[in-house]
């Protein structure tokens, strides 16, 4: 983890007790994302803990979220706060089961697979 983190993947390995239940799936793993991105990683450092979140989508509006404006309109009254960190570009992370000896690519993004074949 410290080789490919922080950096464009999610890795999923097996949830403890350490883990909260709202983490858990029902396989009961959990998934770690670290990004490199400087807005997110100076939060993390400020909380001095990891972040649960997930991705802002809505059902109703199938446009894409272009700047902070968008992002106000669509989400302003259901938010606390909403950081403008400039463009960002709609492209996943490579997700990765560390769960057994081998690891699984469970979807193929941003990140190289080699390493992990």
């Amino acid at each position: 983890m410290r080789k490919h983190l922080p950096g464009p993947y999610t890795l999923v390995l097996p949830g403890s007790k350490l883990v909260p239940k709202i983490m858990l799936t029902k396989q009961k793993t959990v998934g770690i994302r670290v990004p490199e991105s400087p807005i997110c990683l100076a939060v993390i450092e400020a909380f001095g803990n990891p972040l649960l979140n997930t991705s802002a989508l809505r059902d109703d509006h199938d446009e894409p979220v272009v700047d902070a404006f968008d992002v106000e309109k669509l989400f302003g009254n259901d938010v606390d706060l909403i950081i403008d960190g400039g463009e960002v570009y709609p492209n996943p992370s490579t997700v990765i089961s560390l769960i057994s000896e081998q690891p699984e690519i469970l979807r193929e993004g941003k990140g190289d697979i080699t390493p992990f074949l």
